[in-house]
């Protein structure tokens, strides 16, 4: 199997954990039972694959790069969560704390479209995307915009980075299709 571009390899191989109602990439009990019909073929084969890719990812990258992947494409709640936690406490800005945790947890859950962007489980109450709720000591909307743009253009830029390293191994490995000319 082949993907069609980085990002979806990513996307893929992090919610291939979350395919199977026990978690993880469980791929063992496909395997034998693959091996008793024969040949690996089809969605089994596409499965193992995404969690062949999440493996290699995790293993291969830097915690940095892992961390801005999961946080940013993960499926996986508590994975995702755990990543956000990790960018907050790295993350450097002159904003306080609590508006910075805001704004990763924001950028990480985007407010999706819909009826309260319920088109997702994953989602915040509509309060949260709201600057104003960010910090206890008022500050000017100019600055809180400015620090919010600030601190997304650098999870922005660690996504980008995290995507590259991860295109490296992934071109390395073969497993993405050539570019047509």
């Amino acid at each position: 199997m082949t993907y069609r571009n980085v990002v979806s390899a990513v996307v893929r191989a992090l919610a291939a954990e979350t395919i199977n109602s026990a978690g993880g990439c469980d791929f063992e009990p496909k395997v034998q039972c693959a091996k008793q019909k024969g040949e690996i073929v089809g969605k089994e084969a596409a499965f193992l694959t995404d969690c062949w890719v999440f493996g290699r990812l995790h293993k291969s990258l830097s915690a940095a790069h892992w961390r801005a992947l999961v946080a940013k494409f993960s499926t996986h709640a508590e994975r995702k969560h755990a990543a956000i936690t990790e960018l907050t406490k790295v993350m450097r800005s002159p904003a306080p704390e609590r508006f910075l945790h805001c704004a990763v947890v924001t950028w990480a859950l985007p407010k999706l479209p819909g009826v309260d962007g319920k088109r997702s489980t994953n989602v915040l109450p509509a309060s949260w995307y709201e600057m104003d709720n960010w910090s206890d000591e008022p500050h000017p909307i100019k600055t809180q915009e400015r620090w919010r743009r600030v601190i997304r253009k650098a999870l922005e830029q660690a996504v980008d980075a995290a995507l590259v390293e991860a295109q490296h191994i992934l071109e390395h490995e073969g497993l993405l299709m050539a570019e047509a000319a």
